[in-house]
Formats: structure tokens, C-alpha cells, sequence
């Protein structure tokens, strides 16, 4: 059995550091994180799609620029940015905390959890995503 399955590209910036991290990961820094979002469907609409590409743009990336964009993911148990948390609060863009480090593993399964929520109204199911956290080096989530 064969099936079609479409992707979307999602880009945004965020600062995260790696406690305990052997190099220069460990200081807080930035990336231009891309996400490869692919999805199937059990069927084609009267149009012959699956889902509009447009939905996960607005699904997931909006939730992507509620959440990641511009602004810091840390570990809830990094108690080294405090202060950091603190001031972005001020500024209006809250740190998003995972429960694990924010490594690009930790932030594609993060959004390996979210996004079937946010796809579930559409009848679409998520089948991967490749996350790169620089243009070398990426971290693939897969279903099953």
C-alpha cells in the first residue's frame, strides 16, 4: 500500500543553551531553526489535495511563532537563566520550558507532541520532522 504524503516549511529564530554541554553550546546562543513538517491524509479533497499547505502554516506555524520564535527554549531544569526567563517576560515573549534540554532531539519531539493536536481537526496525520538546528545538522523525528 502506497500513500501521498505532502510537506511545509517552517523557519524561526531562537536562543537556547545546553547545561553541562562539553563546548560552546553550554553559553546561551541563537539558531535559525528550520522544520520540515510532512504529513498524509486518508484521502484527497475535491481538489485533489490532501490538506492545503496553508494549514500547516497556520496551525503549526502559528503556533511556532506563539511559542519558539524569537525568544528562548530552555530546560526547566536549567537554573541558570532565570533572569533571562524573567526579562523576556518583561519584553512580552515568555521562555518556552521543555522538561528535557533543548538540543534539536528535544525541541523536534516537542513539536512531535504538539503538532498532532493541532492537525487532528484536519484529518491529517503527522509523518515526520526533520529539524535543522544549522544548515548541517538536523535531528529526524519519524512515525511509529
Amino acid at each position: 500500500m502506497s500513500i501521498i504524503t505532502i510537506s511545509r516549511r517552517l523557519e524561526w529564530d531562537a536562543a537556547h543553551r545546553i547545561p553541562g554541554h562539553e563546548g560552546a553550546c553550554k553559553a546561551i546562543h541563537g539558531h535559525r531553526y528550520v522544520a520540515e513538517i510532512e504529513v498524509s491524509g486518508p484521502q484527497m479533497d475535491a481538489l485533489g489535495r490532501i490538506v492545503d499547505f496553508g494549514v500547516i502554516k497556520t496551525e503549526v506555524g502559528g503556533w511556532i511563532d506563539r511559542n519558539f520564535d524569537h525568544t528562548a527554549v530552555f530546560g526547566r531544569n536549567d537554573p541558570e537563566v532565570a533572569a533571562i526567563a524573567e526579562l523576556n517576560e518583561k519584553m512580552g515573549r515568555p521562555v518556552y520550558w521543555l522538561d528535557g534540554a533543548p538540543t534539536a532531539e528535544g525541541l523536534v519531539a516537542e513539536l512531535a507532541r504538539v503538532i498532532p493536536e493541532l492537525l487532528a481537526p484536519h484529518s491529517i496525520q503527522l509523518e515526520s520532522i526533520r529539524l535543522w538546528e544549522t544548515p548541517n545538522c538536523w535531528a529526524l523525528w519519524r512515525r511509529g
